[in-house]
């Protein structure tokens, strides 16, 4: 096994990808080489490839031993989204294999089932491999980090994040949960100066346009517009319609100008490519986008889309979401404040992290500042701006001015 390309996988170092590629082309029979690069590219591949190469690579596993066979097979169903199945493979192959750091990268699944069940059996798994696998588990502690973080135990991911960096301090899972922790705590510049530092010794990193985003969302608490303007320009692409959009939106809820804008006709495409409504997260990024560029029209008809879907997180959560954000942009924040109001803890359904979902509480805590009722709003963020040290963000969303949502002149991109 090629050390230096697992290594850089499982720190999702800029260097994976070449490595991967070398180890593929050095010793093309392997088949936990060819699954591996599979698993950290296989999203770009057509779906006759991607299958092609994971037929191969498990039958060249199988050669080798019944783990390697065991995980090219976590692969070939991990890749092809089979996310249920693969969590319940990952069950036997944890049993047989505890603490395997490889199947590790695959953990995902446990979360990407939209199933609250999953998502709970995925954290305790999560906690007995980590506890099997030890305080000097750089790779376990760090993806305990991630779970800490989703959980809601900010100070405990802190610290976490923070012993695997000092295990290894390019460890990708644990400088992203570092992220996470810090946007609980409303870090602010601290975070995003330690992120462009952290980036600048693998600009390439896996994550480099993602942590970015996390640094403007910092920028953005502490009240620096201009800096996350910058990180949206500068850091995201045409193709990171999603981290844009939260971004814009975010600075048009607190009253700020945009970075540069979506192609609203570019949304329109995705919405209508297969992929455009599989998952409810995918398509509540996408309404945040149309939100951006006040396309009201477009949101009654996807919310009208979800409403009639046969998945309940469509049906039930992501349809009144999405009729919100078409109420809000047409300047009607009470309609909004009752579609928002009774959903709660549900949001959860929609996807994503904490961190992501959070813009469904700010577009509430605006419309309710846009529609008069200030003490809900108040209450609402209360805990966010009592526990965060930056909070710029979460003051002006409470600060009452007309009109909610200001479209800009859209820069097409």
């Amino acid at each position: 096994m090629d050390q230096r390309a697992v290594e850089a996988l499982l720190s999702l170092s800029g260097q994976a990808l070449p490595l991967l590629r070398q180890w593929v082309g050095s010793d093309p029979d392997c088949g936990l080489a060819r699954a591996l690069l599979a698993l950290a590219t296989g999203d770009r591949w057509d779906d006759a490839v991607l299958k092609e190469q994971l037929v191969i690579a498990h039958r060249d596993a199988l050669a080798v031993g019944e783990r390697e066979a065991s995980l090219a097979y976590g692969v070939f169903l991990h890749t092809h989204r089979q996310y249920r199945m693969t969590a319940h493979h990952l069950l036997g192959h944890f049993e047989r294999w505890p603490a395997d750091e490889l199947a590790g990268l695959m953990l995902g699944a446990f979360f990407e089932c939209g199933d609250a069940a999953y998502h709970a059996h995925g954290d305790a798994l999560m906690e007995q491999q980590a506890m099997l696998a030890g305080p000097e588990s750089w790779p376990w502690m760090s993806w305990l980090a991630s779970a800490r973080a989703e959980q809601g135990r900010v100070r405990e991911a802190y610290e976490l994040a923070g012993r695997a960096l000092a295990l290894y301090p390019r460890s990708g899972a644990a400088v992203h949960a570092l992220a996470h922790a810090e946007h609980e705590l409303g870090a602010g510049r601290a975070c995003a100066e330690f992120l462009d530092q952290w980036l600048r010794a693998d600009p390439q990193a896996m994550q480099s346009r993602h942590l970015n985003w996390h640094a403007a969302l910092q920028s953005i608490a502490c009240g620096d517009f201009a800096d996350a303007r910058r990180r949206a320009d500068a850091a995201l692409t045409r193709t990171d319609a999603g981290m844009r959009a939260a971004t814009n939106w975010r600075l048009l809820l607190a009253g700020q100008a945009p970075a540069g804008r979506c192609d609203p006709d570019q949304v329109r495409e995705l919405l209508a490519q297969p992929g455009g409504m599989a998952e409810a997260f995918h398509t509540f990024n996408l309404a945040l986008a149309l939100a951006v560029e006040s396309a009201t029209d477009d949101l009654h008809i996807l919310a009208r889309e979800a409403a009639i879907d046969e998945r309940s997180e469509f049906r039930e959560v992501l349809a009144p979401v999405v009729q919100a954000l078409a109420e809000i942009t047409a300047g009607r924040p009470r309609a909004a404040v009752d579609l928002l109001s009774g959903l709660g803890e549900r949001t959860e359904q929609i996807g994503g992290v904490r961190v992501e979902r959070e813009i469904i509480q700010d577009t509430l805590a605006r419309a309710l500042i846009d529609d008069g009722q200030h003490i809900r709003a108040a209450g609402l963020l209360h805990h966010r701006t009592t526990t965060r040290r930056h909070h710029t963000y979460e003051d002006l969303l409470l600060t009452a001015r007309a009109p909610a949502v200001v479209p800009g002149p859209r820069d097409r991109r």
